[in-house]
């Protein structure tokens, strides 16, 4: 199989980094360029970065010159796949010309999120909605999401238990604070403290979750009709966001039975045995006091940080209660933008 050739946009920050991680020696692509600001346009790139993530900057990728994020610069060095890390404001101009330009864009911005026509992908969740890029006026090139990182672990949860009849949904995030990037919480903010809002997390959690479940009708996806009420806090933690989260159904729910459910779940990435792809996506745990981000929070084999851990599960009349922990980086940023890309090669969207 050729390794198609990739650009990662935002190369330098955390969910760059992750990108690079991920990337360097996949079996199905290959880093031929990395961008970033003006400011560290020219330098080898292991001078222009911070590394802040576990191991250590790819030898190859470490002397690639960084260019800029700028249109002409990026089509010299011929990619045949974007992968994006960019800021949303800057996303979204530059993701939209090298769509139109005829590339597959595999975006981790929020900013072409709730299009119409633009998938918020999550393969073992709404697979099916890879079917919207042959609706977009792209021409040859398209745009596919991931969604926001807490929606990432809410959603997973969700799928499996739709067939209870899912009424409504109340979740809340102690999100970690790799979460805002390298500079986004000071630390005399953070430090000893918990900050009860981020900007606009809310209105995604609740936006995405009900598009990525909803269903494909006619080219646009109808939204799930679900009462969505979200609440989220930033907390002093590196990685990995817990959330809370009670579902209401329509009728009473069985605790053990709904374990069994997400705890047997698997998609077509796992069918498919794609790189990325957790053996299980889901992982139930049984201690009273589980997940936690220091103690569940693996990025070793077979997980690789892609599976999200649900715990302390509980019923009580037509409501469940749980636990869910994602790791906020990778399943919910860099490693779900890169599954998206395995699912739309192994799916032939990509070729």
């Amino acid at each position: 199989m050729k390794r198609l050739r990739i650009c990662i946009l935002g190369a330098t920050g955390i969910v760059g980094q992750h990108f690079i991680r991920i990337l360097h020696d996949h079996p199905f692509f290959e880093i031929v360029a990395v961008t970033a600001s003006p400011c560290s346009e020219g330098l080898e790139f292991g001078k222009a970065t911070d590394w802040m993530i576990s191991g250590s900057i790819p030898p190859d990728v470490s002397n690639m010159v960084v260019q800029e994020t700028q249109l002409g610069k990026i089509l010299k060095v011929d990619p045949d796949i974007i992968f994006s890390a960019l800021p949303s404001g800057v996303a979204l101009d530059i993701e939209s010309d090298l769509a139109r330009a005829g590339l597959p864009v595999f975006s981790n911005a929020a900013a072409h999120r709730m299009e119409e026509t633009v998938p918020i992908l999550i393969p073992e969740v709404n697979p099916e909605h890879l079917k919207l890029v042959n609706y977009q006026d792209y021409g040859d090139g398209f745009i596919i999401t991931n969604s926001n990182c807490s929606t990432s672990g809410l959603v997973m949860v969700l799928r499996p238990l739709i067939e209870y009849g899912i009424r409504n949904i109340t979740v809340t995030t102690f999100q970690a604070v790799s979460g805002a990037g390298r500079t986004g919480v000071a630390s005399m903010d953070i430090l000893n403290n918990v900050i009860p809002f981020i900007s606009r997390e809310e209105e995604k959690i609740a936006n995405e979750t009900c598009k990525i479940l909803g269903h494909l009708e006619n080219g646009r996806v109808v939204s799930a009709p679900f009462d969505m009420n979200a609440s989220c806090a930033r907390v002093p933690v590196l990685d990995g966001h817990l959330e809370s989260v009670v579902i209401e159904f329509e009728a009473p729910v069985n605790a053990e039975t709904a374990t069994k459910t997400m705890s047997g779940y698997t998609g077509e990435p796992q069918a498919l045995k794609l790189p990325t792809a957790p053996p299980r996506p889901l992982i139930t745990m049984y201690e009273q006091d589980r997940p936690q981000p220091k103690r569940d929070l693996t990025l070793s084999e077979p997980e690789l940080g892609m599976a999200v851990r649900v715990g302390r599960i509980r019923a009580h009349q037509n409501r469940l209660n749980m636990f869910l922990l994602v790791h906020n980086t990778i399943r919910g940023a860099a490693g779900a933008s890169v599954l998206n890309a395995e699912f739309a090669r192994a799916k032939g969207v990509l070729k």
